[in-house]
C-alpha cells in the first residue's frame, strides 16, 4: 500500500527529512518524512504497520497534496479481505457501508462501549504557542489525523490532528489562548463494538475494519527488530573486550552477546530477547557508554506474538497491536528522558526541530543548542544530531588518552635494554589495562596500615565441626563468612570506615547500608563483586553468597549491578602464602583489610606457651578520614570477636 501527502494546508511542500529506509519496520503512527513550507513543518504519519518496500521522494522533492510518499508492505495478512473483494465493487465502495455500519452503533447501547478520551497538544517544536483557529465544534464526528486547531508560533504555524475517531464531546481551549506540549484541546467520545473491559480497541477498528475477521492469522507471522544497548555498567565507559556472536547466528534470551570489561570487572551482556542476530554495531576493542546499539536481533513468529496477542482481541488490527506494545516501551522511554535535565529540556523546545528529532536527543542526552543546524532555516535533522554525538565520542576517547597521561607523566622513558639481551612486550589482559588509572588514584590517598593478630583457634574448631553439615547441602564453609559477618558488624559501631570523603573534603558521608566489597582472583585478574547487607545475614547464607559471586566472577558472568555500590573491602590472600601485605585502599572507599594465610604460632598465656592459630590482619585506610588510634581500636575489637564469635549475639 502506498502513503500520500496529507492536506497540510498549503498547495505544496518540500521534503525536508526522510526518516525512514527502505527494510525498515514501521508502526501505525510512527513518522516516515517531514514536510515543510513557508507556513508549516509537518511529520508524516504512517497510516497502517508494515515493511518499507520503496521510498517514492527525494529529500528537497516538491509535493502537493496525494503524492505517493512511501511504499508500505503488510506483514500479515491483514489486507487479503479487501483485495479478495468482489470483483464488481471496489474496495472504497466497499468500506463505506462498513464504516457506516459502524459509526451507527453508538446508538445501540446493549452493543456498545464508549470512552472520553482526551487529546493533547504534541511536540510542536515549541515552548508554547497561540491557538489561532478551532476547526471543529462540539458534536461533530472527527476522524483520526482529521484537523482539530491551527496553533501559531514565531516559527510556523501548524494544524493539529486527532489521535481519535468520535464525537467531539468538550472544546477545552478557544482561540487566542497560549499552550504547550501537554495541554488538552478537546475531549472526544470514541464508541465501538468493543465489550467494556476492552475499550481501547475501539479506535483501531474502527480505522480498519475490513481487517478484523483475518487477524488471527497475523500473530503467527508478526515481526520485528530490537535494538540491544549497553547496559549501566556502573561506569562512564567501557570496552568491547570480546563479540560470542555473528550475523545470523540463532540467540536465546539472556544469551551472552559480547564481553566488556572496565576498571571494576568483565562483564557479558545478554540478549533480552530471542532471535536472530541481523546486525553488530560495535567491534573488539571499541569503547562504549550506557545506550549505545550493541546489536539488533529480529524477532520473529511466536517469540513476538504472545505479546500483542495476549493484549487484543482475536479481531485484532494493526493499530490495536501497535497500542499493546506502546505501554511496554513507555518505562524505557521515561528512563532515555532522564538522561536531560528540565532546563535542558526547556532549552531543547527552543530548538527549531522536529518531535523525531528531540526524541532522538532525549535518547542521546543532546542538548540540541549544541548542535549545528543544516535544515532549511536552522531546522535541527537527525543527521545533525548523529554528527554531534559521534564528535564528542571522539572528543572524550581524545580526551581520556590524555588524561592518561598524567598518571606516569613523573616517570622517564624505559631505557632501551638491547645492549642487555633485549625483551619481549606481552600485552596486559584488558581488566589489568582499564584497572590502571583507578588504581592509580591510590596515588591522591594519603594511606597508612594497621597490622594485627587474630586468635582464631577456636573460630577454626567451631568451622571444622560445621563444615561437613554444610558440604551435604552443597555449600563450602570458608574462614571468609566468619570474617565477613564479623566486619559487618564492627561496621556499625564504627560507621566512618565504610563512609566516604566528601568532594570538599570538608565532610564524610556516612552511608545507611553495609554493602562489602570481596576481592575474587580471575584468570583475567581481580575483580571484586559485592555481598549485599551482610550484617542482616546468617553466616550460612553469606557462605552461600560468597560462594555464588566467586563462581560467577571466574566465569565472567557478574553483572553490572554486582559490582555497584561497596563501601567497605575485604581482600584475602587465602592459602597462597605470605605474612602481611598492604593493601591499596579502594577509592572512593576509606578503607579496606587484608587477610594473610593463618599459622600456628607459640602465644604466651602468663605461664608458659600455647600453640594457637594466629591470623594477620592488614587494615589500609585513608589518613585524612580514620585517624591511628581509631583504626588501632577498629582492628583491636575485630581480633575480639574473631577469637569469640559469640560475641556476635550480646
Amino acid at each position: 500500500m502506498q502513503i500520500q501527502a496529507p492536506d497540510i494546508g498549503v498547495d505544496k511542500a518540500l521534503v525536508a527529512e526522510i526518516l525512514v529506509k527502505v527494510g525498515d519496520h514501521v508502526a501505525v503512527d510512527d513518522s516516515l518524512l517531514v514536510l515543510e513550507s513557508d507556513k508549516a513543518t509537518v511529520e508524516v504519519p504512517s497510516t497502517a504497520a508494515g515493511i518499507v518496500k520503496s521510498i517514492l521522494v527525494q529529500q528537497g522533492d516538491e509535493v502537493t497534496e496525494g503524492v505517493a510518499l512511501i511504499e508500505l508492505e503488510s506483514e500479515t495478512a491483514e489486507e487479503a479481505p479487501a483485495k479478495e473483494a468482489p470483483k464488481a465493487e471496489a474496495p472504497k465502495a466497499e468500506a463505506k457501508p462498513v464504516e457506516a455500519e459502524i459509526k451507527a452503533q453508538p446508538a445501540v447501547p446493549t452493543a456498545t462501549a464508549s470512552q472520553i478520551v482526551d487529546v493533547k497538544v504534541p511536540d510542536i517544536g515549541v515552548e508554547k504557542a497561540l491557538v489561532a483557529e478551532v476547526l471543529v465544534k462540539v458534536g461533530d464526528q472527527i476522524e483520526p489525523e482529521q484537523s482539530i486547531v491551527v496553533v501559531e508560533s514565531d516559527k510556523a504555524t501548524v494544524e493539529v490532528p486527532s489521535s481519535v475517531a468520535g464525537v467531539v464531546e468538550a472544546i477545552q481551549i478557544k482561540e487566542g489562548d497560549s499552550i504547550k506540549e501537554g495541554v488538552v484541546l478537546i475531549q472526544v467520545k470514541t464508541a465501538s463494538a468493543a465489550t467494556p473491559s476492552e475499550p481501547q480497541a475501539a479506535p483501531a477498528q474502527t480505522e480498519v475494519p475490513v481487517a478484523t475477521t483475518e487477524a488471527p492469522a497475523a500473530t503467527h507471522t508478526s515481526t520485528g527488530n530490537v535494538e540491544i544497548e549497553v547496559p549501566d555498567l556502573g561506569v562512564e565507559k567501557a570496552l568491547v573486550s570480546e563479540i560470542l556472536v555473528n550475523v545470523g547466528d540463532r540467540v536465546e534470551a539472556q544469551q551472552s552477546l559480547c564481553v566488556v570489561e572496565s576498571d571494576k570487572a568483565s562483564v557479558e551482556v545478554p540478549s533480552s530477547v530471542a532471535g536472530i542476530v541481523k546486525a553488530i554495531h560495535v567491534s573488539a576493542n571499541q569503547e562504549v557508554r550506557q545506550g549505545m546499539a550493541l546489536a539488533t536481533i529480529e524477532v520473529s513468529g511466536s517469540a513476538a506474538a504472545p505479546a500483542a496477542a495476549s493484549k487484543v482481541q482475536p479481531a485484532a488490527t494493526p493499530a490495536t497491536q501497535a497500542a499493546a506494545v506502546k505501554p511496554q516501551a513507555a518505562p524505557s522511554a521515561s528512563a532515555q528522558a532522564e538522561k536531560l535535565t528540565k532546563q535542558q529540556e526547556a532549552d531543547n523546545a527552543k530548538v527549531y526541530a522536529g518531535p523525531a528529532v528531540r526524541k532522538l536527543a532525549r535518547e542521546l542526552g543532546v542538548v540540541l543548542g549544541q548542535v549545528k543546524a543544516s535544515g532549511e532555516h536552522g531546522r535541527v535533522m537527525k543527521d545533525d544530531v548523529f554528527a554531534y554525538v559521534k564528535t564528542r565520542l571522539t572528543a572524550l576517547q581524545a580526551a581520556s588518552t590524555s588524561q592518561a597521561a598524567p598518571v606516569a607523566s613523573g616517570l622517564p622513558k624505559l631505557p632501551d635494554f638491547n645492549a642487555f639481551g633485549g625483551g619481549e612486550v606481552k600485552a596486559m589482559t584488558r581488566l589489568q589495562q582499564v584497572s590502571v588509572p583507578q588504581l592509580s588514584l591510590n596515588n591522591f590517598i594519603p594511606q597508612v596500615t594497621q597490622f594485627d593478630l587474630a586468635d582464631i583457634t577456636e573460630l577454626e574448631a567451631w568451622r571444622g565441626e560445621l563444615k561437613d553439615g554444610f558440604k551435604k547441602q552443597g555449600l563450602s564453609l570458608t574462614i571468609l563468612a566468619f570474617i565477613a559477618k564479623a566486619v559487618a558488624h564492627l561496621l556499625k559501631e564504627e560507621p566512618y570506615f565504610a563512609g566516604h570523603l566528601a568532594d570538599d573534603q570538608k565532610a564524610v558521608l556516612l552511608r545507611n547500608e553495609i554493602h562489602m566489597g570481596i576481592a575474587v582472583a580471575t584468570p583475567d585478574g581481580l575483580t571484586v563483586p559485592v555481598l549485599r547487607n551482610p550484617d542482616q545475614k546468617s553466616i550460612k547464607q553469606i557462605a552461600a553468597e560468597l560462594a555464588e559471586l566467586s563462581q560467577k566472577a571466574r566465569d565472567r558472568k557478574l553483572s553490572p549491578k554486582d559490582l555497584q555500590g561497596a563501601n567497605f573491602t575485604i581482600t584475602s590472600l587465602g592459602s597462597i602464602g605470605g605474612t602481611a601485605f598492604t593493601p591499596l585502599v579502594n577509592w572512593p572507599q576509606v578503607a579496606i583489610l587484608g587477610i594473610s594465610p593463618a599459622t600456628m604460632q607459640p602465644v604466651w598465656n602468663g605461664k608458659d606457651f600455647d600453640p594457637r592459630l594466629m591470623l594477620p590482619l592488614s587494615l589500609s585506610y585513608d589518613h585524612r578520614v580514620i585517624n591511628g588510634a581509631d583504626a588501632a581500636r577498629f582492628t583491636n575489637k575485630l581480633t575480639k570477636l574473631l577469637k569469640d564469635i559469640r560475641s556476635l549475639l550480646l
